[in-house]
């Protein structure tokens, strides 16, 4: 019904916003892994066994190829190893040839013609069956003698150049071995007989001159003969 006289009035909205609902909280759990599928896990097939020809062919040449892989790698190995080997000997042989050469040639006869006189003169002072001790000390006395003016005929300034040259080689001889450039083999096969020789003669020469002064006189020489030998033996 209008009332005498009145407005109509119309139906406002209202302006309040609807209210928020709160998010229910879930309910807490201690379980933190995931449930666990109810599917068994496949096993991986064994190409090497299975019935498709194609897989059988993938896995024997994959096999195929590891193993050509590994072979080179090896062969590889071995070719460095035997090319270090033949450089050594090649090195090895090059000092056989300088041994061999005509002054190195005259420096050895030197030394044993006078080594070789002094055995003769004093062999009386040695006894018919001596001790190694005794042999050594000998041997010691003959070549301290060698290198004084009555060691011999030769001059013992013509006679001292024979000596340098033949310490000199033995040296460069010893460093190459003790340096791994030389083939310790073929070494030991060509000079050890003499370098030991050598070093029983004028090993008390060679200490008195480090006591003079030459500290590192012919230490790779005593370094290369002491190889394998007692310690007593090659003082």
């Amino acid at each position: 019904m209008k009332k005498p006289g009145g407005k109509v009035t119309p139906a406002t909205a209202s302006t309040e916003p609807p209210a928020i609902r709160k998010a229910e909280a879930l309910p807490e759990t201690t379980e933190g892994f995931p449930w666990p599928s109810s599917h068994e896990i496949k096993k991986e097939s064994n190409p090497f066994t299975d019935r498709d020809w194609r897989m059988l062919a993938y896995a024997w040449s994959g096999l195929l190829v590891r193993l050509v892989i590994i072979f080179t790698l090896l062969f590889s190995v071995f070719q460095f190893l035997a090319n270090q080997e033949q450089k050594r000997v090649e090195q090895t042989m090059s000092l056989v040839e300088l041994w061999e050469s005509k002054d190195l040639q005259q420096a050895q006869r030197a030394l044993k013609e006078r080594l070789t006189g002094l055995n003769a003169k004093y062999d009386n002072l040695l006894s018919a069956n001596p001790t190694p001790t005794e042999e050594q000390e000998f041997r010691q006395r003959i070549g301290i003698e060698a290198m004084t003016t009555d060691g011999g005929t030769m001059p013992l300034a013509d006679f001292s150049d024979h000596f340098d040259r033949v310490v000199y080689f033995l040296n460069r001889l010893s460093i190459c071995v003790e340096s791994d450039l030389c083939s310790r083999k073929v070494a030991d096969a060509y000079f050890r007989d003499y370098a030991v020789s050598f070093w029983s003669y004028f090993a008390g020469y060679i200490d008195k001159q480090r006591k003079a002064g030459s500290a590192n006189f012919a230490t790779a020489i005593e370094a290369y003969v002491r190889q394998g030998q007692p310690e007593a033996q090659s003082k």
